[in-house]
């Protein structure tokens, strides 16, 4: 809680009479212990070493003989030097008290920053490739950028929401081809769903583009549509309209994710053509085999292609007058692409070039990256059609869900099921897709993402409808904070009320680290702590005064698993 942050940063300040520290630098690493035998509060004493000339370890040991909380600080009961930390221990009784009132003050506003316009971030993610399949793993994208950006939000910075599509280029080319020879791909073009049909015709022509033939066809389409060719440009408009329908309509919405601006390299490749020759001009790239590039290789990233010998942009091309682009229109003091780990050297030959001719641009770039999502059977890859489709996977998924549901609910109507089976099933991806750090390498299985029990997303929306369901039996949708008296206090109470009151602390972290992962398993300790306090504590059936402290309790945990999940993109339900 800030209050208590505030008091611990005042005490060790009030000691430390002449550091060069100021309160914040104290308030940035109060931490929580990782057990309650450790204390509530933990400061670490490592950044006092060099000023203070002393190892951590004595400096915690010094601090801790030398503190005394007094009456001012009643809430603190205790003070003790473990290593080079030094844990603070709050009453029990105060801390469950204090913790409750707050989060049944603030509801929906707990865990977010107080002040607000910290700064102005553009978080581009996404990045669904008209003409191309949208399978299970462009899933982890998407909901890392609007996980991102809500954290971002609940901080208080000033979030743009980008995607930026590739709607030109080869896998352009491929479709288009394949759409020239439906017949040679013994493919026939749909009433419904085009937009997702699309990535059949990209996968067999991608196939077909093995051939020494079918890839000179293909690549002569890539030119023609770059020069304007009528016929070409017609039909690109044309299949173009469908993947960004498909994507409008469907991936989206099941997302929530609310772009403020689409980009598409369609518009940014002419642009970048002229800065890519600017650079040769001003001697800053170079002539290689005709070809427009920038020679990394002394700094260990090799050859950076901006122009091919032909006159045919890359994606490098578009990107440099991209970064111009989002840097005029909104003015972001950070710009955060969202890009697979596989295009890491890329993102650092970009960036590495765009510091070349303009340093305060390239400060703003940042390449956040994440690991592949792969079957059990291996890597996914759209041109050799070896791909989960999203719309397919989200079917089984909901069969899945739909058959744990009626279990349970036997009486359930179909329109029920069918709402209820869908938010569960997002639920069940998104998570699945926000638990790992963006570091590892996510193996995907339907079967085990889906389970009520768990380390998954239908166990945390389970455990909030359970909550939902005490307060139903007990008739209470608000609880009064003046009615809130902490009598006894039973281990699993102090527990779940000590994991609670942590959330802002846990946000500020996942903001600082750009990873909801940290939220995620939040969530999932939390739904547990909860499930144990559950089967531990009695509530409706337990004295008047104790019922309304735990019922307390239950209303609060739904506050905070309901902002947990909001951050994770994930709807919270009532009945499961």
């Amino acid at each position: 809680m800030e209050e208590i942050k505030e008091a611990i940063a005042e005490l060790v300040l009030n000691q430390l009479k002449h550091t060069a520290l100021k309160k914040d630098d104290i308030l940035n690493i109060i931490e929580i212990p990782p057990s309650p035998e450790l204390g509530d509060y933990a400061f670490p004493c490592f950044i006092l070493a060099k000023e203070m000339k002393k190892s951590p370890v004595d400096i915690a040991t010094g601090l801790a003989m030398e503190i005394k909380p007094g009456k001012a600080h009643k809430d603190i009961s205790g003070i003790k030097a473990a290593g080079p930390y030094l844990n603070f221990f709050l009453d029990k009784k105060i801390m469950v008290e204090q913790a409750i009132n707050k989060i049944l003050k603030e509801k929906e506003k707990f865990g977010k920053a107080k002040e607000a316009k910290k700064g102005k971030v553009m978080v581009e993610f996404c990045h669904a490739n008209t003409h191309k399949a949208f399978h299970i793993g462009h899933t982890r994208n998407i909901s890392l950028g609007e996980s991102i950006s809500r954290i971002l939000e609940s901080r208080g910075f000033k979030v743009i929401r980008a995607n930026y599509q590739g709607d030109i280029g080869m896998h352009v080319a491929k479709t288009l081809w394949g759409m020239l020879n439906l017949k040679k791909l013994g493919l026939k073009e749909p009433e419904n769903e085009k937009g997702k049909w699309l990535g059949i015709v990209y996968a067999k022509a991608s196939q077909a583009a093995k051939n020494e033939k079918t890839a000179e066809e293909i690549n002569k389409i890539n030119q023609e549509l770059y020069s304007g060719d009528k016929k070409l440009s017609d039909l690109w408009k044309k299949t173009r309209k469908w993947s960004i329908d498909y994507f409008e309509k469907v991936i989206y919405p099941d997302f929530d994710a609310k772009f403020d601006r689409f980009y598409f390299e369609s518009e940014v490749e002419k642009e970048g053509v002229k800065i890519a020759k600017k650079l040769l001009g001003d001697k800053i790239a170079k002539l290689s085999e005709g070809a427009i590039i920038m020679d990394f290789e002394k700094q260990g990233l090799g050859v950076f292609i901006l122009l091919k010998s032909d006159g045919t942009p890359l994606y490098s091309t578009k990107d440099l007058e991209l970064a111009e682009l989002q840097d005029k229109e909104y003015k972001p003091d950070r710009i955060l692409h969202i890009v697979a780990s596989e295009q890491n050297l890329y993102f650092s030959q970009l960036i590495k070039t765009i510091h070349s001719y303009n340093g305060k641009l390239a400060e703003k770039e940042e390449h956040i990256s994440y690991e592949l999502v792969i079957l059990p059977t291996g890597k996914m890859a759209s041109r050799e059609g070896n791909v989960i489709l999203y719309d397919d996977t989200l079917e089984e998924i909901k069969g899945l869900v739909k058959a744990e549901i009626t279990k349970r609910d036997k009486g359930i109507n179909s329109t029920e099921l069918e709402k209820r089976a869908k938010k569960i099933s997002l639920g069940a991806i998104k998570y699945s897709m926000l638990k790992q750090s963006p570091n590892k390498t996510i193996v995907f299985n339907e079967e085990e993402i889906t389970r009520f029990e768990g380390d998954t997303g239908p166990y945390l929306q389970y455990s909030y409808a359970r909550a939902s369901s005490i307060l139903k039996k007990a008739k209470i949708s608000e609880i009064s904070i003046k009615s809130i008296k902490i009598s006894s206090l039973e281990l699993h109470e102090i527990e779940l009320a000590r994991k609670l009151y942590q959330l802002p602390n846990v946000i500020e972290g996942a903001c600082r680290q750009l990873n909801p992962s940290s939220i995620a398993n939040y969530s999932f300790e939390l739904a547990k702590l909860f499930n144990e306090f559950y089967h531990a504590c009695p509530v409706i059936h337990s004295s008047k005064e104790v019922q309304n402290q735990r019922l307390a309790l239950v209303q609060s945990f739904r506050i905070v698993m309901k902002n947990a999940l909001h951050l994770l993109g994930m709807d919270a339900i009532e009945e499961m």
